[in-house]
Formats: C-alpha cells, sequence, structure tokens
C-alpha cells in the first residue's frame, strides 16, 4: 500500500536514499504527463490549422493568424477555437457554417450547432433539478453525520464518496492540499487504485492544473466536456473517458490550510444547478477536517453557531439580522454588532446582506441610538421578553437629500445575542414611480428569474424592449438563441455561461431580430448567490440602444462625408493652384514691353481652400503696341479657373486679330452668356488698355471694373471711367472707351477689388487709402517694386489681389552722350 505522501511504505528497510528517490520519480512521473498534455495540445493546434489550410487554400501562418482572430472576436481560448473548428468539420461539414447576413425583419436565423451542452439550456441553472432537492437535502444530512466520525483527510474522502456515489453517478473523490513550495499533495481519495493514487501523489505548480486554478482563483472549475477540458487542461486521473466531467471546489481555509476537493463522475454532461449546490455545501461541511491538511478541526463553538444561523438566514426572503452587544468597561450595551444578515436585509447605504456582518448598528442606522428602538433592544436582551415595537418615523440624509421612511421592528433574544427583524412600509409607491420614469426614460426595463421556483419576471418595459406580446408573457431562456443574430450568440452564451452558472456580474451588447427590425439591445445582470457561491435569483436589466446605434452610425458617415468633403477641397485647391500657376505665371522681374516697365503682384487669399479668379494679361501685339488686361471672376474654385482662363486667352485672341477693345468686351460678354448653364453661369469684371509707344497714348475700356490709379508730378488721381457693365450681367451690353496720354515718370496702378476692399467699410474709403499709400511709397523712392509693396501690405485679405503697375521711363535726353 502507499502512504498518504504518495511514497510506497518501505517499512523498517526503506532507507532514506530509497525513500527520496521514490520522490523524485513520482516528481518525473508528473512532469511526463505534462509534457505529454502539452504535446497533445500542440497537435490539436496543428490539426486544425491544417483543416483551415485544405478548406479555405491559405498557408500555414495564414490559418494560424485567422485561428488567433477568430478566438479573440469570440473570447475564446486557442483551444477552444480548435476544438470548435475540428467540431464543425467532423460535424456538419464546411456547409454548416454559419451565415453571416444579417436576417430581415422577423426572419428567425439559423443558429450554429457548437459541440457541448447548450448555456441557453434551462436545466442547466434551474435549482429545483426536477425534484431532486428532497434527495439532496437527505444526501447532506447522511453526510454531515457521517462526517463527524472522520479523523483523517483520507476518511473523508472515503465518506464523501460513500454520501453522493449514488447520487451523483459519482466515480472517485480526490483531496489535494496546497505545500508551501506550491504543488499539491493528494491528502485524500476514495474511487480510484492504489497505483492511480502513486502517480499522482504529487503535482508540480504548473499551468494548466484545473485543482491549482481553483485554488488560486477561489472558484469552482467545472469540467463538463471532455474533449475541450483535455484540450485546455492536464486532466488529474487520466483518461478522460473514464470521468467525463469533473469538478474540483477550493475548501474553505486559511493561507497554507488551502485545499480542493476534486468529484470525478462517470456521467457526461453539466453539472445542473442543484448538483452544483450539493457539491459546494458538502466541501462546506469538510472545511474543518482539512484545514491545514487535518491538522486543525472544527470551530469555535461560538463560531459554529454563528455560521449554521447564517445559512439559515441566507434561504430567508425577509430582512432579519443576529446582533451580539458591545459593552463598555461598566458592562453597560454602547452598540450592537452585525454578525449575521439575511439577504434582503440592507441598511441606509444601501449595503445588504453580508456586507452587514461585522459593521455596527450605530454605523447602519446612526440616529436610532436613545429612541424607543434603542430602549426595546436592551429590553429584549435583559428581560428575554420580545420587543414589537409601533410604527416609527425614521429620518436619514443620502446623498445631501433626507429621507423618511416608516419601520416597524421585532427583536428577540437568542441566547447572548438578538435576533432583529423589520419591516418598511413607505417606499413601495415612490420607488415605483421613479423605477416607472427610469425605465421610460431610458428605454430599458428590469428582469428577474427565481431559479428555486423557474418563475421569470418582467417589467412591462421590457416587452417594449423586445418588441414582444405581452399575452405570451417572459421569454424563456431557449427562446433568445431564435431571435439572436447568428454572431452574436457565442459571446451571449459565454455571458450567460458566467452569470448563471458561477454568479458572475455581465454587461453584454447583442443584437435581435424583432418584427420592426434590427434591435441592437445590451443586458446588465447579477446573480444573488447563497452561502454555497450558487446563483439562486438573477436581476438586471435589458435596454434598447437601436437609437443610440443609429445615432452613432449617422456621426461616424457624417464625419466620414465630412473627411472625403474636406479631401475634395484639398484636391480641388491644389489643382486649381497648378492651374493657375500653369495659367498665369508671375514674372520674378519687371517686364519691358513697348518701351515701359511693367511689374506684377499676385497674392491669394489668406483664408478659405478654394483659389480664385483673378488674373492679368502683358503681352506686346503684332504691331510693336502692348496690351494690359486686368480681370477678376465671380466665385472662386475650378469654376472661376476656367472661366478666368477662358477670358484670358481669348481676349488676347481678339486683340491680336485686331479686334477693337469695346468690340472684345462686347462678345466677350456674350461669350459668357451663351456658354452660362443651369447648374453654373459666370461674371466677371476687367479693365484692358492698349498702349502704342509711336504716341505714347492708353486705349482702355472697362467692364464694372475699379478705375486705374495714376500718379504724376506727386498727385495720385483715378482716370474717368468710360461705359462699361459686368461682363455675363445682359444681353447688349454696350462698352465706351477712354484715351490718356502717359508721360515720363508716370505710374499707372490696374488693381482688383481685393486690394481695396474690406468688409463692412465703403469702396470709397478703400480707392482713397489705396491713392494715399501709392503716392506716399513713391515720395518714398519705393516705386521700383510699387505692385509689390502695395498688395505686401495688405495683411488677413479674403479675396486674391492681383496689382500690374505701369512705368514710364524717362525719354533720352537728345543732348546727352550717344
Amino acid at each position: 500500500m502507499a502512504g498518504e505522501s504518495g511514497v510506497p511504505d518501505g517499512g523498517a528497510s526503506a532507507t532514506p536514499e530509497v525513500l527520496a528517490l521514490a520522490k523524485v520519480v513520482s516528481r518525473l512521473r508528473a512532469e511526463v504527463v505534462d509534457l505529454e498534455g502539452l504535446a497533445s495540445m500542440t497537435a490539436v493546434v496543428e490539426r486544425t490549422k491544417g483543416v483551415l489550410m485544405a478548406r479555405e487554400g491559405v498557408t500555414a501562418d495564414t490559418a494560424n493568424r485567422l485561428l488567433l482572430e477568430r478566438a479573440a472576436e469570440h473570447r475564446r481560448t486557442l483551444l477552444e477555437e480548435c476544438w470548435l473548428t475540428l467540431g464543425r468539420v467532423t460535424g456538419a461539414g464546411p456547409a454548416a457554417t454559419p451565415a453571416q447576413a444579417v436576417p430581415a425583419a422577423g426572419a428567425v436565423p439559423t443558429l450554429p450547432r457548437e459541440p457541448g451542452p447548450s448555456p441557453f439550456d434551462t436545466g442547466r441553472y434551474v435549482v429545483a433539478d426536477g425534484g431532486r432537492p428532497t434527495g439532496h437535502r437527505t444526501a447532506l444530512a447522511a453526510l454531515a453525520r457521517s462526517l463527524a466520525g472522520a479523523r483523517t483527510p483520507i476518511e473523508t474522502a472515503r465518506r464523501l464518496y460513500e454520501a453522493l456515489a449514488d447520487a451523483e453517478d459519482l466515480g472517485a473523490v480526490m483531496i489535494y492540499t496546497l505545500t508551501t513550495a506550491g504543488s499539491l499533495k493528494l491528502i485524500g481519495h476514495a474511487g480510484i487504485d492504489d497505483a492511480l493514487a502513486e502517480q499522482w501523489s504529487h503535482v508540480p505548480p504548473l499551468s494548466g492544473i484545473a485543482a491549482m486554478e481553483a485554488i488560486e482563483a477561489r472558484e469552482a472549475v467545472w469540467l463538463e466536456d471532455p474533449d475541450l477540458d483535455a484540450a485546455r487542461y492536464l486532466l488529474i486521473g487520466e483518461p478522460p473517458e473514464r470521468w467525463p466531467s469533473r469538478a474540483w471546489l477550493p475548501v474553505p481555509g486559511y493561507g497554507a490550510g488551502a485545499a480542493v476537493v476534486g468529484f470525478l463522475r462517470t456521467r457526461r454532461g453539466p453539472f445542473t444547478a442543484g448538483t452544483r449546490t450539493l457539491l459546494r455545501r458538502a466541501v462546506r461541511l469538510c472545511g474543518g477536517l482539512l484545514h491545514e491538511g487535518g491538522a486543525v478541526r472544527g470551530s469555535l463553538p461560538l463560531q459554529a453557531d454563528v455560521e449554521a444561523i447564517q445559512t439559515i438566514f441566507d434561504a430567508m426572503s425577509g430582512p432579519v439580522v443576529l446582533l451580539s452587544p458591545l459593552r463598555g468597561r461598566t458592562g453597560e450595551v454602547e452598540d450592537y454588532r452585525i454578525d449575521a444578515a439575511s439577504p434582503q436585509s440592507v441598511d441606509v447605504a444601501g449595503r445588504h446582506g453580508k456586507e452587514l456582518v461585522g459593521r455596527r448598528v450605530l454605523e447602519t442606522y446612526p440616529t436610532v441610538a436613545g429612541t424607543a428602538l434603542w430602549e426595546g433592544y436592551l429590553d429584549a436582551l435583559t428581560l428575554g421578553a420580545v420587543y414589537e415595537g409601533e410604527p416609527f418615523l425614521y429620518e436619514d440624509v443620502s446623498a445631501g437629500v433626507p429621507e423618511r421612511s416608516t419601520y416597524s421592528v421585532r427583536a428577540t433574544r437568542l441566547g447572548e445575542r438578538l435576533v432583529v427583524t423589520w419591516i418598511r412600509h413607505d417606499t413601495t409607491d415612490r420607488e415605483t414611480r421613479r423605477l416607472d420614469d427610469l425605465q421610460r426614460l431610458g428605454n430599458l426595463g428590469w428582469a428577474s428569474w427565481n431559479l428555486l421556483t423557474d418563475t421569470v419576471t418582467w417589467s412591462d418595459q421590457v416587452y417594449a424592449v423586445f418588441g414582444r406580446d405581452p399575452a405570451l408573457g417572459p421569454m424563456r431562456l431557449e427562446e433568445l438563441p431564435e431571435h439572436l443574430l447568428p454572431e452574436d450568440l457565442p459571446a451571449l452564451g459565454a455571458a450567460v455561461q458566467r452569470l448563471l452558472g458561477d454568479g458572475t456580474a455581465i454587461d453584454q451588447y447583442f443584437r435581435i431580430a424583432a418584427p420592426d427590425g434590427l434591435r441592437h439591445l445590451r443586458i446588465v445582470a447579477e446573480a444573488q448567490r447563497d452561502a454555497d457561491g450558487s446563483p439562486l435569483e438573477v436581476h438586471g436589466f435589458f435596454q434598447d440602444l437601436t437609437a443610440l446605434r443609429a445615432a452613432e452610425m449617422a456621426l461616424r458617415e457624417s464625419e466620414r462625408a465630412n473627411l472625403v468633403q474636406r479631401g475634395t477641397l484639398k484636391a480641388e485647391r491644389a489643382l486649381g493652384a497648378r492651374l493657375q500657376d500653369t495659367l498665369l505665371p508671375i514674372p520674378e522681374q519687371s517686364l519691358e514691353l513697348a518701351g515701359l516697365r511693367v511689374d506684377v503682384a499676385y497674392l491669394p487669399a489668406d483664408s478659405g481652400l478654394n483659389v480664385g479668379g483673378d488674373w492679368y494679361s502683358a503681352i506686346e501685339l503684332p504691331d510693336k503696341s502692348a496690351l494690359f488686361v486686368v480681370g477678376d471672376v465671380a466665385g472662386h474654385g475650378l469654376a472661376a479657373v476656367g472661366t478666368m482662363a477662358q477670358l484670358r486667352f481669348t481676349a488676347k485672341g481678339m486683340t491680336i486679330t485686331g479686334s477693337p477693345l469695346p468690340d472684345a468686351l462686347a462678345r466677350l460678354n456674350a461669350l459668357l452668356l451663351h456658354t452660362a448653364t443651369d447648374a453654373h453661369s459666370a461674371t466677371a469684371t476687367m479693365v484692358m488698355g492698349r498702349y502704342q509707344p509711336w504716341d505714347h497714348r492708353l486705349t482702355w475700356v472697362r467692364a464694372g471694373h475699379l478705375p486705374p490709379l495714376l500718379i504724376r508730378d506727386g498727385a495720385a488721381t483715378y482716370l474717368p471711367q468710360p461705359q462699361g457693365t459686368l461682363l455675363g450681367a445682359a444681353f447688349g451690353s454696350s462698352y465706351g472707351q477712354e484715351v490718356t496720354d502717359l508721360l515720363p515718370g508716370d505710374h499707372l496702378l490696374f488693381y482688383t477689388d481685393g486690394l481695396v476692399e474690406e468688409p463692412g467699410e465703403d469702396i470709397g474709403l478703400g480707392l482713397a487709402q489705396l491713392a494715399e499709400t501709392a503716392l506716399r511709397l513713391v515720395r518714398e523712392g519705393r516705386s521700383g517694386a510699387l505692385a509689390t509693396a502695395l498688395a505686401g501690405l495688405r495683411d488677413g485679405h479674403r479675396d486674391d489681389i492681383c496689382v500690374l503697375e505701369i512705368y514710364v521711363p524717362p525719354r533720352p535726353d537728345p543732348t546727352g552722350p550717344v
């Protein structure tokens, strides 16, 4: 026989060297098993990659990446995703892969069938379990009587096995304790032979051990699918098919006394809620026996009484607490400590049930001292009389707001303690109104599910959230997948398992196909658990997020359209600027035309993304005269640039072929009017002059443009304007002309309105300031770059600026040197 340590008994002949060697062999065996498990996991991954490579025609690296992405998307481990992928291949085949299309309104989607028990099976969670609670209570009672005579962990494991084997198809029980080195030591077992016990007498501190995970997390680990479990864990007591379902439950312990009990069943399938509760309570009965490997047994009688009372309180539906008096030096009761509390007990701070244990009465209800209730507590404690007080008004301040409530309290002595119960009378109507307003404003409704009675309750708003007829009653858990989108099924199923199986609160988003279309919903829920951690009732709310999702999608679409528009405008500006640079090159130095010096300055607008339609021309004509043009097309953008190019080249073409200037303007006016469309029409201003060097005469015309500025002999004046309306404004417009002789030293400025206009100011003021500034610059000797200087003074201009300066140089002195 093997001893409890897993080392063979050697009797008196066993030497220390033999014992040490046996321990090494035992640990090596465990490490070999772990390596075999790792090899098995690797084989599963490689097999799945091969399936993906064959089915989807991808490389090994791509198959590995797909597995990782799908596992992350569905919140699974890599091995879980591998087993699910292999299950689809060996089951329904590739055609069983769920469709990704969103179902039409009212349609019922075809759901994928994954291996293993469905998380939407009501029978997994209802504590009633087909009438088994009575059998469970009988088994617990028998186990409690049996464990009373247990003296060692070996006896504890045997009595657990004997009490539960028939009722739960139990095949074996294994009890481990956590050593100081972090490994697991087998201290008790039943249902397995000595060879298997020796093989698993020590388990090194490795990852992937379910028993170790249960101790570390202080949560039960339920292994219900042998294929998935073998992929995720190194199963103690292989082969997997021998015990197709297993459970590892941590024993309530303290520090180094941490222990875990393993229940290995011969039955396939999940552990029902009733079975989970039975096993949790069975392990709790072993807590004192297994503390520190059996070295410390039981607890103080007083604490045992409190634990028993707490167990009773856990099953009660109303508020009730157990109070212990706290006495001062004189023996007088100064306060009471809450030693046990039912789940429905709540204080003014909103703390419930076991959150109150250990707190004082004056901490939970600070203004009760000195009241008739306080005196009633003292009478019940000292005289043993039952105190039943009249309903009284209790006032407290919560979050800065005074709150008044009416209570009835009853106190009864229990030994040296008090059992206190109470009823709050006046909150129902007020809280109901507040809850109705909250549900209506937040488009959410509350729901609850009592796992003891298997009753589901919905508020009226939940029916509206699901688009369900209230006559049909609340939806059963099994019905929910019929309305879910297939791609949301795995995530919601995992959330349901966490909530109903493990008692973990959830906050999960999912979508359903309702009669009026797709709806985006959210569930937030938590479980109320008993003393053993088994969920007894679930409370939460469903919220309709459809309108919020629609608003988010509209916002994203608006942002996308805005980005597209910005990109379009940016591209348009860049294209327009390139066209403008190509069509209208600005010379870097002065031009010499017909004996004149010509300077040009052009500045685009400081704001906006669009380019403008300002332009100029300064060319020599075939007869050696010079043509000067400055124009401004209304608007900005590519259309303005296109109109500018059309007018610029047409005007040059007509004057080169000898057309009189007034006729050229009339034809340009007709051109704009005839090329206008419903989508686009253009107008433009223009000033155009022809200079003859043989007689120094300038003939000029205008079409709605500002007058040229002449600087001569220390004065700045605007030339008289000939008749001429805006180009593109009206058919049949006529244009006049003026003739001006230019003298040596003259400066003549053609310009666009961006040089003189200010928003909100009269144009006359801008013209006066231009004349004053230009004259000042000439007097200061800056006439060599007058156009550039004037344009540079216009900071923050909102329109394009184009300035063409004509300077008449002094004529050569005929008496000077040749």
